[in-house]
C-alpha cells in the first residue's frame, strides 16, 4: 500500500469528533504519527518521502478535528492541537509512538512529547521552530500574502516550499504533480476558519519569549531537527534553537532549500529519517 492509494479510514473519539486518517506500512513496529503543515491535509503528504518510510515501519497521516475530514471544533493553540493529537492516538490504542512533525505540525509535536513524555519515543521536528523563537511573530509581508491566500494554487506552493533557484524551483514542479496524482478518495480542502485558526494560534506560538526556550530542557526523547538552509516561513535559525536547547538533538540542514525541503529532497530524508528511527 502507498499514500498514493491508501484509503481514507475514519475513526470516532470520545470527544465525539470523527477523525479521517490514512495507515499503511509495516505493522509490528512503532508506529510514526505525521503532523502536517499549516493548511495541510492527508493529500499533501509526499508519497516519495511517506512511502518509503513506511517500507520500514507503519505511517500514520490524520487530519486534526474540525479540519479537512475530520469533525468537530478547530483547535484553538497548538496546546489544545496537542491534546487533540493525543485523544487521536489513544483512540487507536497505541501506548508509544514516533511523532514526524512538520511546520506548525513540529509546534504540535513538541507539546505532544511534552504533555505526555512516555507515550513518544523518538522526535522528527522539520521546517518549525521553539515557542517564543525568532522572528516567528507573523510572516513579512510576501509570505503572508501566499500563505493567506483564499484560494492557493501552485504558484503559492512553489513561492512558500522551495527556494527561487532553478533547481529547487523544478523540485518543487515535481513535488506538486506527486501530491495531485491522487484521483480519488481524496481530502477535503481545509476551510478559511482553519487558516485562521492556525494563523492565530503560530501567532501566539511565535510571541518571542526566549524563557519559554527553557521548555525545551524536558523534551528527553532523541530528537531529529532539519531544514532547509533558507526557510521563509519559519527562519532557519530556530531550528538552530531547536537543537540547542533540546537535551538530545541532532541537527541536519539541507542546502539551497526552503521550508519544503523534505519535498525538495524526499528521498535523501526519508533515508535519514529511517536511519534515525532505527537507531
Amino acid at each position: 500500500m502507498s499514500q498514493y492509494t491508501a484509503p481514507n479510514l475514519h475513526i470516532d473519539g470520545p470527544n465525539g469528533n470523527s477523525y479521517a486518517y490514512r495507515r499503511f506500512g509495516r505493522t509490528g513496529t512503532t508506529p510514526v504519527i505525521f503532523l502536517q503543515h499549516f493548511r495541510g491535509n492527508l493529500d499533501g503528504w509526499d508519497p516519495d518521502l511517506v512511502d518509503p518510510i513506511s517500507a520500514e515501519r507503519e505511517v500514520v497521516l490524520y487530519d486534526p478535528s474540525g479540519i479537512g475530514l475530520s469533525t468537530g471544533a478547530i483547535p484553538d493553540t497548538f496546546r489544545d492541537f496537542a491534546r487533540d493529537a493525543l485523544t487521536f492516538i489513544d483512540t487507536l490504542g497505541f501506548d508509544q509512538v514516533d511523532i514526524f512533525g512538520f511546520s506548525i505540525g513540529g509546534m504540535i509535536a513538541q507539546e505532544v512529547a511534552l504533555q505526555r513524555p512516555a507515550l513518544v519515543r523518538r522526535l522528527i521536528l522539520a521546517g518549525t521552530g521553539p515557542e517564543g523563537g525568532r522572528n516567528m511573530h507573523g510572516w513579512t509581508d510576501t509570505p503572508r500574502a501566499h500563505a493567506m491566500k483564499d484560494e492557493q494554487g501552485a504558484e503559492d506552493i512553489l513561492y512558500l516550499f522551495f527556494a527561487p533557484n532553478p533547481d529547487s524551483q523544478a523540485k518543487g514542479g515535481e513535488f506538486v504533480g506527486r501530491i495531485f496524482t491522487r484521483a480519488d478518495d481524496r481530502d477535503t480542502l481545509p476551510s478559511l476558519a482553519v487558516r485562521d485558526a492556525q494563523a492565530a494560534a503560530a501567532i501566539e506560538w511565535g510571541i518571542k519569549d526566549y524563557a519559554r526556550l527553557a521548555r525545551l530542557e524536558n523534551i528527553l526523547q532523541p530528537t531529529l531537527v532539519a531544514n532547509g538552509d533558507n526557510d521563509i516561513m519559519v527562519p532557519t535559525e530556530n531550528s538552530y534553537l531547536l537543537a540547542g536547547h533540546l537535551p538530545n538533538a541532532r541537527l541536519t540542514i539541507y542546502p539551497n532549500a526552503n521550508h519544503g525541503f523534505l519535498f525538495q529532497y524526499p528521498t535523501e530524508f526519508a533515508a535519514e529519517v529511517n536511519a534515525f528511527l532505527s537507531e
